[in-house]
């Protein structure tokens, strides 16, 4: 392959198995030719309004990102230059002070809910991966996550879906679907489609 990373993009609804997916590609692929870039870690930081403000806010709208900041490190990325990767805190709603220097490697895996709904993001893409699954399944494990690890209750989570996840979704992601090119059905469990994707990224990484 030429001196420039890989870049894919893995894309899917709020609780589709994105993750799954995610992780077992670098499981296969191996941590030492992937760097992982999530979206999640470029929500913009929240500190300047109270808390109980910032939990009312819309996390699932393409503004509450800094997408601009994001398509400038995966470009500096592709051009073998480092990065500083920002970390965000989900229970507070803040973007930590320190970040993550990282630099490139062969396959710059891009994971975010809203990365094929933002198009000088989508550019930067060479194979765009669409993780499908249904809503009852998402919203499931939407519940599962938010209660076990950003310190959420069983009505918050539901109302923040009702009021902002679906619609979100319904706007920005499933239209975004069709950007894709490879939808994997029913997430992480489908072993016969993340087969052939772990295949098609090993040719290309030996090509």
């Amino acid at each position: 392959m030429s001196d420039e990373p890989l870049i894919i993009g893995v894309a899917g609804g709020s609780g589709s198995g994105k993750t799954t997916v995610v992780n077992k590609i670098v499981q296969k692929i191996g941590k030492k030719n992937i760097l992982l870039v999530e979206h999640d870690s470029y929500y913009r930081d929240l500190s300047h309004i109270p808390l109980s403000e910032r939990r009312k806010q819309n996390f699932d709208h393409p503004a509450s990102l800094e997408t601009e900041l994001m398509i400038r490190h995966i470009d500096a990325l592709r051009k073998g230059y480092k990065i500083d990767l920002p970390v965000y805190d989900f229970v507070a709603h803040t973007r930590a002070e320190e970040t993550i220097p990282v630099s490139p490697k062969k396959i710059i895996l891009i994971d975010g809910i809203l990365i094929f709904s933002e198009p000088d993001l989508l550019e930067l893409m060479d194979i765009k991966i669409f993780v499908d699954t249904d809503d009852d399944v998402r919203l499931l494990r939407r519940l599962r996550r938010d209660i076990q690890e950003r310190g959420r209750d069983f009505d918050g989570v539901l109302n923040q879906y009702e009021t902002f996840v679906r619609p979100m979704h319904l706007e920005f992601v499933e239209p975004s679907k069709r950007y894709a090119d490879i939808i994997i059905p029913r997430g992480g469990e489908n072993r016969v489609a993340l087969e052939m994707v772990i295949a098609m990224i090993n040719g290309k990484l030996n090509s």
